[in-house]
């Protein structure tokens, strides 16, 4: 990387990749990138910082060659410029060994893992690291809202990563977490996910016991304590860590023990206890008992690196959270459209608990894309209807590229759809975000609450949404109107 000045991305719309080529841009190098189909944030980050991409793959976007090529981790053999790379022997890269190699030498790594909250944990660290002074450098899988962009190179000691257990490149199936180099390490949960890449809860178990084996002696294991089956199997994966582990929740018996959590407007107040010591009395601007457990999270490590709980106090109570954790996208005739990236039952759970304890006595509806690679197989078929029936009323899309999935393995939205009803609640399923639109603006009603869940764009169906309900009402013919 020393000698090189000309970087190629190839994937440069990944959530990751455009960060990742705004960082190298920061760095030095001349940028340049390609991908088939780039949207919001990442194709609004790449056009405010001046780097070109095609809209398209081909191999003449590599004449000239570049100096190296970045290549993201859904690019399969077959991509007309990965081939032409391989071809022509242009030196090539993985996102993971960029950090590696580039950004993370001579820093403090502090990596959040796990399969829920790890993005909002990420974000609330470094905008606790950049109130304490601490310039902090980081990279967030989703926009952290303080910031307005996914990273930062502050040029602080510290580097604030989200650690991805998606594996790294099409040459490299070991997850992308196992380049970081953790010298804190935070596992948020532990839940099983990623059916597409490992293929039971065991296989999945064994990627965060190999991450925990990296830490050095002088290092930290934060895990989330609570007794939940999730809680547990932390445990065991923490058991052979070399250095200090330090456990959180709302437990007896957890290191750092959050107490007394209450909804406050948008976001809550809770007090903790450290080592069974008072702490301090927190207020977070950010909503639902799993963001509280976000925060104990964050705080347990930025607390070890030597941030006050002044400071601490200060950076939750302005933490602005990610784009898409429960994004009031509007409110048209008293109808609310709540977009978020819940694409785990769990996920769904919480969000939907954390919706109607913000907006306490409103009707909700859940609508959700089943979209990401394991909400799109039958491994959540039986578990999600009873998230889902936590809200008033369900609404499921078709599966997402449900044409790559084999029958057996293809979860079935109606399958879902009438457990949800067997639960006593109205659920349909309905085929794009069209007809959801369509349908749900003829139904909702005045102070209705619609939460929109999906780990991809859904069509657009949170604007087109917003766009029904700013439609003149329709009045019946024959009505006479003031």
């Amino acid at each position: 990387m020393s000698d090189a000045k000309h970087v190629h991305v190839i994937g440069i719309g990944g959530s990751a990749m455009a960060p990742l080529a705004g960082m190298l841009r920061e760095h030095g190098y001349r940028v340049t990138g390609s991908d088939s189909g780039v949207y919001p944030p990442a194709s609004t980050l790449l056009e405010k910082l001046g780097i070109s991409f095609f809209h398209s793959f081909d191999a003449a976007h590599l004449n000239p060659a570049p100096d190296l090529v970045v290549v993201g981790n859904i690019i399969a053999r077959g991509n007309p410029e990965l081939e032409e790379v391989l071809d022509r022997k242009i030196p090539y890269r993985s996102m993971p060994e960029i950090l590696e190699e580039v950004f993370l030498p001579e820093r403090h790594s502090i990596v959040v893992s796990g399969t829920h909250g790890k993005t909002t944990t990420t974000a609330m660290l470094a905008w606790i690291f950049h109130v304490a002074g601490k310039r902090p450098n980081f990279l967030v899988g989703g926009v952290a809202e303080n910031f307005g962009k996914s990273y930062g190179l502050g040029g602080g000691e510290e580097f604030i990563l989200e650690g991805d257990e998606y594996e790294t490149a099409f040459w490299d199936r070991g997850p992308k977490f196992f380049h970081y180099h953790p010298d804190d390490l935070i596992i948020t949960s532990l839940e099983y996910d990623h059916a597409d890449i490992y293929r039971d809860f065991e296989t999945y178990e064994l990627a965060f016991r190999r991450l925990v084996n990296l830490v050095p002696r002088r290092g930290r294991v934060v895990i989330w304590g609570d007794t939940e089956q999730s809680g547990t199997a932390l445990r065991r994966t923490a058991e052979k860590a070399f250095c200090p582990v330090e456990t959180y929740g709302f437990s007896a018996g957890n290191d750092w023990i959050a107490s007394k959590p209450v909804v406050d407007g948008g976001g809550m107040r809770f007090s903790v206890t450290h080592q069974g010591k008072a702490f301090g009395d927190f207020t977070l601007a950010a909503s639902g008992r799993h963001n509280v457990l976000n925060a104990l999270a964050a705080m347990a490590v930025a607390h070890g690196r030597g941030i006050s709980t002044g400071d601490l106090a200060k950076a939750l109570a302005t933490f602005q959270s990610v784009k898409r954790r429960m994004d009031v996208k509007g409110e048209v005739r008293g109808v609310l459209v709540v977009d978020d990236f819940a694409h785990h039952p769990t996920a769904v759970r919480a969000t939907i608990e954390a919706a109607q304890a913000r907006w306490p006595g409103r009707r909700l509806w859940a609508i959700l894309e089943p979209r990401s690679n394991s909400m799109r197989r039958k491994v959540f078929e039986e578990t999600l209807p009873a998230a889902l029936a936590l809200a008033d009323r369900v609404v499921l899309a078709g599966v997402f590229r449900a044409q790559q999935l084999g029958d057996e393995n293809r979860m079935e939205p109606d399958v879902v759809a009438a457990s949800v009803r067997a639960l006593g609640k109205s659920a349909r399923v309905l085929p794009s975000a069209d007809a959801i639109a369509e349908q749900v603006s003829a139904e909702a009603q005045a102070g209705d609450v619609l939460l929109v869940m999906s780990n991809g764009s859904f069509d657009g169906l949170c604007e087109k949404l917003l766009a029904k309900f700013a439609q003149p009402l329709q009045v019946p013919s024959g009505v006479l109107t003031k």
